[in-house]
């Protein structure tokens, strides 16, 4: 019944994209469909127009949600913004200072937070990955954060408000890593776990066995079909994991008596043995069933690889897989597994490159459009990083591809595409699936009566007419993608594809359109 209930929303939302066939014999018989592409005619090479744009903020590790019209963004560093277009941020909070007025008491006497993680190697407090919810059972705006001063000295804590702005007020620490046997006494575990709990489990030599256990930073809150609420969390050591959260009081419920759990961490749902994934996001689909996880690989430094991968599962808990229906677990080869969905890249018409996206998270907007906000370094020499927000969509497989460029408020054709449509040069990008600097340019190919030419692989390519789903095959790899008009960060119009193949690449392809 599950699954057949999943195939029944999975067409339905397919056919919000799909013209009736009367409605498609209508449109012949009024000559709308006549020859050649209703996209635009196709700008010349000489014709792109080269630019970027900048969102005025930085915000490390970025979430969004809404109130009202307005935007609220916060992330790493006690950062908040906000904005009404998803573009030109403006700050309301920023950086660890006892000034910042997001929060009340957090950096304060007793300075409880702290208390087990201590100072930073910069003689400084690190809050990283805020993540804000507004709790309706509790009436409050509530802040999940972590707390580090070391690759896995970390802790979950929350904090709430009345007031999406602040100021939040620390309530606890819910959740510790990286501790060992001489201080496991600073911790919760045997508050959690009994006072005569074998905690042996946690420890390797004496110290913490973060190869087999998660590094308590990176929370993220989202709720389930059954109105559960969860928080997954977790960054490279021992995986991603997930506690469900007690809605009346914010405290996480740990699973003790859950067998297919950890009593204290609870549930793993990928990775393990220090491989990089972190930055975990659980975006739920009420339209086909699914739990999405988003995690970034890599290192976050500009050439360090940093890029963003997707899972999915039929439950909370998981098992979460990839395109080829695989799990993570501890594998050294982590890169063959997981939907690469973006990684360094440039096009013709951008004036810089982008490097290192990652430290993501999603949200579905008040029209039913879904977004990924994740931080961007640039191949400038330095570290300075901005956030940017691309709209996503689900292709014919129920898997989320993301635009190739910034959202300006794009809206998907409601009549659809036919192959005639897709003709000419396009730019494509493959992100590939390697963890490395390496910058993926864009090839120019020739699309032309369901044929790819011209770049260094060929093949074929066919639209189901009268939606705006496209299928790619280039040298036997199957793509499936999404067709998207936008207009692109340098002003130019463009009509683009995004497809995810079933060897975990994502294909970006762009063409250039003149302007009318």
């Amino acid at each position: 019944m599950k699954t057949e209930s999943r195939c029944l929303r999975m067409i339905k939302k397919k056919m919000v994209r799909v013209l009736t066939v009367a409605g498609l014999l209508a449109c012949l018989a009024s000559g709308c469909a006549s020859g050649g592409s209703s996209v635009g005619k196709e700008a010349a090479a000489d014709e792109i127009k080269k630019g970027g744009f900048t969102v005025a903020a930085s915000c490390h590790d970025p979430q969004i949600l809404r109130e009202g019209d307005t935007y609220y963004m916060f992330g790493s560093h006690m950062v908040g913004a906000k904005c009404q277009d998803l573009r030109k941020w403006n700050y309301f909070a920023n950086g660890v200072d006892a000034a910042n007025t997001l929060f009340d008491n957090l950096l304060t006497e007793p300075y409880a937070a702290f208390d087990f993680v201590g100072k930073n190697t910069d003689n400084g407090y690190s809050v990283w990955a805020s993540n804000v919810i507004y709790n309706e059972t509790m009436k409050k705006y509530v802040m999940y954060f972590c707390t580090t001063s070391s690759y896995v000295k970390s802790t979950l804590c929350f904090a709430t408000a009345d007031n999406i702005e602040g100021p939040y007020t620390y309530v606890d620490t819910i959740l510790y890593s990286g501790y060992g046997k001489s201080n496991i006494s600073e911790t919760n575990l045997y508050d959690v776990l009994g006072k005569n709990a074998d905690i042996s489990r946690y420890l390797e030599y004496g110290g913490y066995n973060n190869k087999e256990w998660p590094n308590c930073i990176d929370p993220a809150i989202f709720t389930d079909a059954d109105g559960r609420m969860w928080m997954n969390y977790g960054s490279w050591s021992g995986g991603i994991f997930l506690l469900e959260i007690d809605p009346t009081t914010g405290y996480p419920i740990y699973p003790v008596d859950d067998k297919d759990a950890d009593p204290y961490y609870g549930y793993r749902l990928i990775g393990g043995g220090h491989h990089s994934a972190e930055g975990p996001y659980i975006q739920y689909d009420a339209e086909n069933g699914y739990y999405y996880l988003f995690v970034s690989y890599g290192d976050l430094q500009s050439d360090g690889g940093y890029q963003i991968r997707q899972f999915r599962s039929e439950k909370p808990t998981g098992p979460y897989v990839d395109v080829a229906g695989n799990t993570l677990e501890d594998q050294d080869d982590h890169f063959n597994y997981g939907l690469k969905m973006m990684g360094n890249y440039t096009f013709p018409s951008l004036n810089y490159t982008y490097m290192a996206p990652g430290g993501q998270s999603t949200f579905q907007d008040d029209d039913g459009k879904y977004y990924i906000t994740y931080h961007q370094r640039f191949d400038d020499g330095t570290e300075y990083h901005e956030p940017r927000v691309h709209q996503m969509y689900t292709n014919e497989d129920g898997w989320f591809v993301a635009a190739p460029f910034a959202t300006m408020g794009e809206t998907l054709s409601e009549k659809g595409y036919k192959k005639s449509d897709v003709s000419g040069t396009f730019y494509v990008v493959n992100h590939g699936t390697d963890i490395s600097s390496k910058i993926r340019e864009a090839e120019a190919y020739t699309f032309a009566d369901g044929k790819v030419t011209g770049g260094k692989k060929s093949g074929t390519y066919e639209v189901k007419e009268g939606t705006d789903y496209i299928t790619i095959t280039l040298d036997g790899v199957v793509y499936k993608g999404v067709l998207m008009e936008m207009t692109d960060e340098a002003e130019n119009p463009v009509f683009c594809f995004s497809a995810a193949g079933d060897n975990e690449e994502t294909l970006w392809g762009v063409q250039y359109i003149k302007k009318e």
